[in-house]
């Protein structure tokens, strides 16, 4: 096992020398997290090496969100110039893994993860950027970067980001002042404290101040895990009925996100093969896009969806982006 540089000396400073390391299954990052058990007794350290990742996102916006009554892992020691986090251990119980064993939970486990939302959006907005058109942008375009000339296409890149333009533009009114966005709320980062009703949240470093659809679609519409149409409906009217949103404007806005995201997620797919040697996410790219094209088809969506026709074969998104010959 490939330790990280200096870990014993941290691990020493932080009270837990002579500690023995577990590496766990990796993410889609330079990140690495390893299960550090001594005396009985267990923490996660994080091992997010300069110049490629910086754990002071993370840092802030874990302290933030303990500090306003959410569940993020406590802090036990860290050295942001090495890249070194020790964390509280939030156990095994992870809500995807939980319901590929509990399947008949699902209802409950998602009520359970809609109501959490709806408690961080009641918070006044974090200490984070605003979610800007620009970074909207920046990730549409990820899928005419990547997946487009992984497939060869000649795609008419300026009509792309002027459709984007005018979806996107069109709810940048609605998400101010805005709600704390973690941008991964999911079945694998989410786990389950002990109960079903209790959330223990992961992989928020990124998080911004943007639109309060943006991380309901991220859980509805999983990148890793189906979720029904029928069970993302019912907790779509569970999210609105909590939150006390009225009006069509709320769906259409789920719906420009969700085609944003998702698009941004084939992309990023298509990227950790070509560019990382992570081919293994590519299995995942036709139940994004699945999801992709039900977004697609809201009117909201009409300029985006109108570039897609004349610009993706039909084949293709018949065959929910194809599949890669690797």
């Amino acid at each position: 096992m490939n330790l990280p540089t200096g870990v014993d000396e941290f691990l020493q400073s932080a009270g837990w020398a002579g500690a023995k390391l577990q590496a766990l299954d990796g993410d889609a990052s330079f990140r690495r997290y390893f299960r550090v058990k001594r005396f009985g007794s267990s923490a996660m350290l994080m091992d997010a090496p300069p110049p490629e990742e910086d754990v002071a996102p993370f840092l802030r916006a874990a302290r933030w969100l303990g500090d306003n009554g959410m569940r993020a892992p406590e802090i036990i020691a860290e050295d942001a110039g090495k890249g070194l986090v020790l964390l509280e251990d939030f156990g095994k119980s992870r809500m995807r893994d939980y319901l590929d064993q509990w399947p008949d939970d699902e209802v409950e486990v998602y009520r359970s993860a809609v109501s959490a939302l709806v408690r961080l959006h009641r918070l006044p907005p974090g200490p984070f950027n605003d979610y800007s058109l620009s970074e909207y942008m920046r990730e549409a375009t990820l899928f005419t970067s990547w997946y487009c000339p992984a497939r060869g296409l000649n795609v008419d890149e300026d009509g792309y980001k002027a459709a984007w333009e005018t979806v996107i533009g069109e709810l940048l009114p609605r998400q101010r002042p805005g709600v704390t966005v973690l941008r991964d709320y999911h079945a694998e980062n989410i786990m389950l404290l002990g109960t079903l009703q209790k959330q223990g949240l992961l992989d928020f470093q990124d998080a911004l101040i943007g639109h309060p659809a943006y991380d309901l679609v991220s859980l509805l519409q999983d990148a890793r895990r189906d979720v029904s149409q029928e069970l993302e409906a019912v907790m779509f009217d569970q999210y609105r009925e909590e939150a006390g949103i009225v009006g069509d404007e709320f769906l259409a806005d789920y719906a420009r996100l969700g085609a944003q995201r998702n698009a941004k997620i084939v992309g990023i797919f298509v990227r950790l093969w070509k560019r990382d040697n992570k081919p293994r996410y590519l299995s995942l790219i036709a139940r994004v896009w699945k999801a992709m094209e039900r977004d697609l088809a809201h009117p909201a969506l009409a300029p985006v969806a109108q570039w897609f026709d004349r610009n993706i074969p039909r084949q293709l998104r018949e065959a929910n982006g194809g599949n890669f010959n690797l």
